[in-house]
């Protein structure tokens, strides 16, 4: 709201919480950013509400997808503290928050405010009378298969707006650090500045980096449901993180650059004019195989982690699919299968190209609803820097 005042009384705490909340919420926050927003306030007119807003935006905003979402946190962080509204009253914007059922409780309690004022970002208003589910909790459980246009619209704007985080590897690199082994480059090159004696010891450790993500895809005719889907939820991954992704259904094609438009009704639509074998037959093996050929040394490199998505329906030799996905695996850092049919409790892994390629896969997931492909992001972000066991 234009003119309204803002209290912030000592601003640090409050401002190393509000970024704690923005972290749980999917934005990336350091101790470095929650200086910068420190030092933004200190040129504006803290008591105008719009200008923090536009000054701590600044800081902690870094793409324009992230707009919404710290809309959202700042309005629900900073309205308890505004003179003219009652704790927890928020004007004119929206309260959800792409945040988990614990994370979402936790905060409620921590800013004092009402179950109703702090929601997940896929909760609603629960009708009296009803199971206990929301209606955005019961699409969130309902299959890829059995939804209607109006239920594939509602998923794909919550793919769209999910928050996904990979786990990071240990670089060879290294970078300044407080504390650490000690960088007899950088000690030396600072001893001319302290009498040609080193004794202020520079230190350095091991630098982090986001593992590289395959995606393979099918999209052959047992996929037709799913497929456009799954596309979508692609494109929502490479929008955050560094993927890769392929599709095949006889032949293997190469989409990542198709994928990386903004527009994803533009980037979908390309996507099929340029794969010409969508919803034909299934050749895994054959497709896997020409993956290892002719691209699994450029894109698989640095740890890279690879997630098949196949209800594992093949025409094609099984025999050539177990050894291409053994050899895939043995080149990626960790090799997982996701199975739209998985999800149903009679499915029982017998087709005969996924009892072929189940032995040499390290997850076997379920990817059939949205709450299933939240479960893949958490698995993928909780996956240990170091190598995990086979």
């Amino acid at each position: 709201m234009p003119g309204t005042t803002l209290s912030l009384g000592d601003p640090l705490p409050r401002l190393a919480m509000f970024a704690r909340l923005l972290r749980d919420c999917g934005l990336r926050t350091t101790p470095q950013s929650v200086i910068d927003a420190a030092r933004a306030l200190g040129c504006i007119d803290v008591g105008r509400r719009d200008d923090v807003r536009a000054g701590l935006a600044a800081v902690f905003v870094t793409r324009r997808e992230e707009t919404l979402v710290f809309d959202a946190a700042f309005d629900i962080f900073f309205s308890h503290h505004e003179p003219r509204h009652t704790a927890g009253a928020i004007p004119q914007r929206s309260r959800a928050l792409p945040l988990d059922p614990a994370a979402a409780a936790a905060w409620r309690e921590l800013l004092g405010l009402p179950a109703s004022q702090l929601r997940r970002e896929d909760e609603d208003t629960t009708p009296s009378g009803s199971s206990g589910y929301s209606a955005a909790e019961l699409l969130r459980q309902r299959d890829f298969r059995e939804m209607t246009a109006d239920e594939q619209r509602e998923a794909r704007r919550l793919l769209l707006q999910a928050p996904w985080r990979l786990t990071q590897r240990r670089s060879r690199r290294h970078q300044p650090a407080p504390r650490g082994s000690v960088d007899l480059r950088r000690t030396l090159r600072r001893a001319p500045r302290q009498g040609g004696e080193p004794f202020l010891l520079a230190h350095s450790r091991r630098r982090y980096r986001r593992r590289p993500l395959v995606l393979i895809l099918d999209v052959s005719g047992s996929m037709d449901k799913v497929s456009r889907l799954l596309l979508l939820f692609a494109h929502a991954v490479g929008r955050r993180e560094r993927v890769e992704t392929f599709v095949f259904s006889t032949r293997l094609t190469r989409i990542s650059h198709l994928l990386r438009r903004r527009d994803v009704d533009a980037a979908l639509d390309h996507t099929a004019r340029q794969v010409h074998d969508i919803g034909g037959g299934t050749r895994i093996g054959e497709s896997l195989r020409r993956f290892n050929r002719d691209y699994a040394r450029r894109v698989l490199g640095h740890g890279a982690i690879v997630v098949v998505l196949s209800d594992g329906w093949d025409r094609g030799d099984v025999d050539v699919l177990a050894a291409e996905t053994a050899r895939l695996r043995r080149s990626s850092r960790r090799l997982i299968w996701l199975n739209p049919l998985l999800g149903s409790a009679s499915y029982q892994p017998e087709a005969r190209g996924m009892a072929a390629a189940l032995p040499h896969v390290d997850d076997f997931l379920a990817a059939n609803n949205l709450e299933a492909l939240d479960e893949v992001g958490r698995h993928l972000a909780a996956l240990s820097a170091r190598t995990p066991p086979r």
